[in-house]
């Protein structure tokens, strides 16, 4: 997913009511950027991190710059757009990139399954048979794990039990962790955050749902999923 003009490097002085921050360019000048991530963001905006931001001229927007990129303390390189993670898995799967998505014949993005209740990101043909897919954007991180979720998420509770209630219907399912930071070599369960999404993810699994990650290169000039990374539950 390459950035469609040049990113704006600066520094980071804070994020506030969760879609605003507070960013010193390096002219000296200090913008508002929209932050389009609803999470707590943890280890993700600290005071001081390098931030990349893009620019738009539609006068339309409240705001003119939107937060893309940080860039932390030991140069770990993050991706701030939660959105971005259905485009990157979007993009993947078009090029086949990581093993994921060598086999998958042809995809359809925003599919309720029949009898569902609930609209999954991706619904992948593979060998001539559905597979439902969901898709969670990872950036917490301590050393080199990271953890989901960031926060409590009910949605992503009902997600994971809905998987599993089709696997056990026989359909084949996944559950995708897409890792939008460079530092992040695993994914685990963030089950002192939200230990009930933890043990849905655990009963999905046990039930054949499918749960994998896939990491990104990350940097100014783009995003794209490059590998797969490793789950421990």
């Amino acid at each position: 997913m390459l950035f469609s003009s040049p990113l704006l490097r600066g520094t980071l002085i804070k994020r506030y009511k969760r879609f605003l921050a507070d960013v010193e360019l390096e002219d000296g000048s200090v913008v508002v950027a929209h932050c389009p991530n609803t999470g707590a963001m943890t280890g993700c905006a600290e005071p001081g991190f390098t931030v990349y931001l893009s620019h738009s001229d539609n006068p339309k927007r409240k705001l003119r710059y939107t937060w893309e990129l940080a860039e932390d303390f030991q140069h770990n390189f993050i991706g701030i757009n939660t959105h971005n993670a259905n485009k990157l898995v979007a993009e993947a799967l078009n090029n086949k990139v990581a093993p994921y998505f060598n086999w998958v014949d042809s995809w359809k993005a925003e599919v309720t399954p029949p009898g569902a209740q609930s609209r999954f990101d991706f619904k992948l043909m593979l060998e001539g048979k559905p597979c439902f897919m969901e898709v969670k954007s990872v950036t917490l991180a301590e050393g080199n794990v990271g953890y989901f979720p960031d926060a409590r998420t009910q949605r992503g509770t009902k997600h994971c039990l809905e998987l599993a209630k089709l696997a056990q219907q026989g359909e084949r399912c996944r559950l995708l962790f897409c890792v939008q930071h460079t530092g992040i070599k695993e994914v685990r369960l963030a089950q002192n955050i939200d230990s009930e999404y933890a043990d849905a993810v655990g009963y999905a699994q046990a039930h054949g749902v499918e749960v994998l990650a896939a990491g990104c290169t990350i940097n100014q000039q783009k995003i794209q999923i490059n590998q797969a990374l490793a789950v421990k539950l």
